[in-house]
């Protein structure tokens, strides 16, 4: 997604977004690393590497390939590939 490479689907890091489901459409949205690709909905894949990481963060890419309105929270994807800042 970052990097608009291609690779295998076990090459890739799946991400979803996960909202708190009692605080309605005012909830901010979570983006969490699903590295199973078990987690329900809809799902953004990119390289597990910090640079597809900025690359989609820059491009504002999780956004839309998730068809997402609001700003969404990245820190758990970061904390998942051990950057200190995203």
């Amino acid at each position: 997604m970052g990097c608009r490479g291609s690779d295998s689907w076990s090459a890739l890091l799946r991400v979803v977004a996960a909202t708190d489901a009692g605080a309605g459409d005012t909830s901010p949205v979570t983006l969490r690393p699903d590295p199973r690709h078990r987690m329900p909905g809809r799902g953004a894949w990119l390289h597990p590497t910090p640079d597809c990481f900025q690359l989609a963060v820059r491009r504002k890419a999780f956004g839309r390939a998730l068809h997402l309105q609001a700003a969404v929270d990245v820190s758990a994807v970061a904390r998942h590939l051990d950057l200190q800042q995203a």
